[in-house]
């Protein structure tokens, strides 16, 4: 997941990274996004 979210920050495309990594989907590269905005919108707080 990683992987997929610096490609796409370094201005890779969907279409680029499918064509990287052809066992992704484009359900896959949506998955991570969605993934990294959940984990964004709950910040936790250490003690």
């Amino acid at each position: 997941m990683t992987d997929v979210l610096q490609l796409l920050a370094s201005g890779d495309s969907a279409k680029d990274i499918l064509a990287q990594y052809p066992y992704l989907e484009a359900e896959d590269i949506a998955a991570c996004l969605l993934y990294a905005a959940q984990r964004l919108d709950h910040p936790t707080i250490a003690a």
